[in-house]
């Protein structure tokens, strides 16, 4: 069964062709590839608002039938057919963030972690997949649930 949703995009690789939406309603970020996208790939990126369908994929789920519901904010001055610019890319490992200086004195929700643990994984390993990175984050987190970390 496919639900439509929509959802912000929280990260997409261009290059790759791969990144991930947060749906609006809740629940776990969606994989979401390049071959999926009902427009040109260059109108999407990260703040970008998006209409998809939700799939239950062989490695979870996955983002369907996407289509552009609202450009990224840095991308809605970007003329249509302009090449945005694009960050160089991290050559270091992001420090990792201190659970116990959090504002509200709280440890981060699972989203949070997996959020931040995803950045940390594309970051650190470029050339991983997003098979890779979607069982490596999935590990890390079940590890900090059974710390009740998170």
């Amino acid at each position: 069964m496919c639900v439509v949703v929509q959802g912000k995009v929280i990260r997409f690789d261009e290059v790759r062709g791969y990144g991930f939406v947060a749906p609006d309603t809740g629940g776990d970020d969606v994989f979401i590839h390049v071959n999926d996208l009902e427009f040109d790939k260059r109108h999407l990126a990260v703040g970008a608002v998006v209409d998809f369908a939700v799939e239950d994929g062989d490695r979870g789920l996955k983002a369907s039938t996407v289509t552009l519901v609202a450009p990224a904010p840095a991308l809605a001055a970007v003329a249509v057919g302009a090449a945005a610019p694009s960050a160089p890319a991290p050559t270091f490992l992001p420090p990792l963030p201190d659970l116990g200086s959090r504002p509200d004195g709280d440890a981060p929700s699972e989203r949070e972690l997996a959020a931040e643990v995803t950045e940390v994984l594309l970051a650190g390993v470029p050339s991983l997949t997003a098979e890779q990175v979607l069982a490596t984050r999935g590990a890390f987190v079940a590890v900090a649930r059974s710390h009740g970390w998170v």
